[in-house]
């Protein structure tokens, strides 16, 4: 293995940076395009479709990803990010919590409503890969976030935070499969049922801290979830 040993000095005029952000933006791009041709030719979509959708030769698709798996797991990132940028002003709304969950579940079904063959292609797992596993991870940390700290708020333990957020977030990803390979109700429907388990828990927990989730103010004595030995 050659190892440099060059000092690491920054670049004077700047040229490395140039480069990295190009390389960053045409990574950006072709990661749309990728999303476009799975839109248009299902989760089985191929590098042809994906390098003739991005107007681009296969061998120039290879120059920013190593390999179809590597390519599938940037669509996974961008529809995380997606996911997120969507979700993350809804929840951080001064709204009751009932209302924010079924804003929340509502623009989550409309996503995976507008994008059926990339979602199906991070669930199902065509290629044998993962293509979600960072995208999930991404999703789960920052809805741990989000609950580890309205926990606290409310002066609840908030050591669940984390098993509870992978738990909403494979509910939310098994519910999102489920539909769209059935279609047996509606976009609305779907959308209720979901909101409805997701308050639910939500509104067991707190209850446990004697907490109105739609007003914050107590109902009962604060009593924590695990009884002190």
């Amino acid at each position: 293995m050659l190892i440099h040993m060059t000092p690491n000095v920054k670049n004077p005029d700047g040229r490395s940076t140039r480069w990295d952000d190009h390389r960053e933006s045409r990574r950006v791009e072709l990661v749309e395009a990728a999303v476009r041709a799975i839109d248009r030719h299902g989760p089985g979509a191929g590098i042809a479709d994906i390098a003739a959708e991005a107007g681009v030769s296969k061998p120039v698709l290879y120059r920013f990803f190593t390999d179809k798996d590597d390519l599938h797991a940037a669509v996974g990132t961008w529809a995380a990010q997606l996911l997120l940028s969507t979700l993350a002003p809804i929840a951080l709304r001064d709204a009751p919590l009932s209302e924010r969950v079924n804003q929340a579940t509502a623009a989550y079904i409309d996503l995976i409503s507008e994008h059926p063959h990339g979602f199906q292609l991070l669930v199902q797992r065509p290629t044998g890969g993962d293509p979600f596993a960072e995208g999930r991870t991404m999703i789960a940390a920052s809805l741990s976030r989000w609950l580890g700290s309205s926990l606290r708020a409310l002066g609840a333990d908030a050591g669940g935070a984390e098993p509870w957020a992978y738990g909403l977030v494979g509910q939310a990803l098994a519910t999102g499969e489920w539909w769209l390979e059935r279609r047996t109700m509606s976009r609305k429907a779907v959308s209720t049922y979901l909101a409805t388990f997701i308050w639910h828990a939500f509104e067991g927990i707190a209850r446990e801290y004697g907490v109105d989730l739609d007003d914050g103010r107590p109902s009962k004595p604060v009593s924590p979830l695990r009884k002190e030995s």
